[in-house]
């Protein structure tokens, strides 16, 4: 529980011992289905039912959420969350390694389960997370985690997933303090793609070795890359780069590429089709990416992906605003989805990208019981309000230190009219 000056962030709820049921809500499933009046049952953090109302649940607690709804936690991918906790102490930020190419680096390890900033995601139904690195042109490993745990070993669902790389820009903004008012030439560009060509190629040919001489972290952190076991992530944002970059991961032998970013991938739509390339769109509430686009270009590009048939999943880079990550989702449901198809942005194309589809995204039997009960719509800021939310069974704490700061200060002020 949080102390009385929020101190403490709220303990990790225990292991589920017994099955509850929850009655009457409606079920959004996260892959665009909607069950009416459903009945959802979880036993030993597992879902063992999810459709119409049933009633031989023996020894299982009821829950009566009879015109509440029902999703399936939210997951925010490609975040430092954990990983920063006050940005200007540089003691505690973790999200960043000295060095462009850190491949070695494992974001699992740094993360801090106590963060302040945790509680607020969870309240807002954000229950999974993929904590990436930053910095450098590789910048990591990333790993997916549970929000609700004592330390990182406690929270990893799926370790050391993916590496993090960001796509060196051929021009540079214009130094305004110089006076400039056109883009230059990036002088490292160059230096940058022979630096990442040379560890690829080495990673390649250290990857074919059965047993190496020697073993080098570097270049055993990305054997993965080159048997699909692992997966790149690719941060750039220019449509010109987004193709550059995707060659040449591809001639280098990197199986799976998701690219991250992606401000102009509608500009490289049908190249994206023809390889199969998920995106990470991020910070949907922003401007467009050129003076020539409409200016709701960035709420509408999700729709216009998806409708492509590209698999489209929405992030936030900023940790402590990524709780607004389902108001995103909201958001591009009023410009071409539908509030379900805006859903799976945040749930199911999400768990796929990370390959975590198999225990999360989606409302089934089967599947972690990671999975929350709104008052209203969930991707509406003005009905989002968690009534239960419960991680892998367990039935978790829905208080932070926002809430905290509102109840103390409402008290005070309030006292003050007397």
């Amino acid at each position: 529980m949080l102390s009385s000056y929020g101190q403490v962030v709220p303990s990790p709820a225990p292991a589920q011992t017994k099955g509850i049921v929850l009655n009457g809500a409606t079920l959004h499933l996260g892959n665009g289905e909607i069950i009416e009046n459903g009945t959802l049952a979880f036993a030993n953090g597992k879902i063992v039912h999810c459709g119409g109302e049933v009633s031989d649940f023996v020894g299982y607690e009821v829950i009566d959420v009879s015109g509440k709804h029902i999703y399936p936690g939210f997951i925010l991918p490609n975040t430092p969350l954990g990983l920063v906790e006050v940005n200007a102490v540089r003691a505690s930020v973790d999200s960043r390694e000295t060095g462009g190419f850190n491949p070695e680096v494992r974001s699992i390890v740094a993360y801090n389960s106590d963060s302040h900033a945790i509680p607020t995601t969870r309240t807002n139904g954000i229950l999974t997370a993929q904590i990436a690195p930053q910095a450098g042109l590789v910048s990591g490993s990333s790993s997916i985690v549970q929000l609700d745990a004592w330390n990182w070993e406690d929270a990893v669902i799926k370790m050391d997933g993916g590496i993090h790389m960001s796509w060196p820009q051929e021009t540079l903004g214009p130094r305004w303090w110089m006076g400039e008012t056109n883009r230059r030439p990036n002088p490292n560009y160059k230096k940058s793609i022979e630096a990442l060509t040379q560890t690829l190629m080495d990673g390649a040919v250290y990857a074919g070795e059965s047993s190496p001489p020697t073993i080098n972290l570097k270049l055993e952190a990305m054997k993965g890359l080159y048997d699909g076991s692992k997966t790149m992530f690719v941060e750039v944002n220019n449509a010109k780069a987004i193709i550059k970059s995707v060659n040449f991961l591809k001639k280098h032998g990197v199986q799976k590429i998701v690219v991250v970013g992606a401000s102009q991938a509608w500009y490289a739509k049908d190249f994206l089709k023809a390889h199969n390339i998920p995106v990470i769109l991020r910070d949907v509430h922003s401007l467009p990416s050129t003076t020539e686009e409409d200016v709701d270009m960035p709420y509408k590009l999700p729709a216009l992906l998806h409708k492509e048939g590209i698999t489209v999943c929405l992030g936030y880079r900023n940790p402590f605003s990524a709780r607004n990550l389902p108001f995103f989702a909201g958001t591009t449901a009023g410009y071409g989805l539908s509030k379900e198809e805006a859903l799976s942005l945040i749930t199911s194309n999400t768990a796929k990208v990370l390959g975590v589809e198999n225990r999360l995204g989606t409302l089934a039997i089967g599947k972690d019981a990671t999975l929350f009960v709104s008052s209203g719509d969930a991707l509406d800021m003005r009905t989002n309000i968690l009534e239960h939310a419960f991680i892998e069974g367990r039935k978790i704490e829905l208080d932070d230190k926002h809430q905290m700061l509102y109840r103390r200060y409402k008290e005070k002020y309030e006292a003050m009219k007397e």
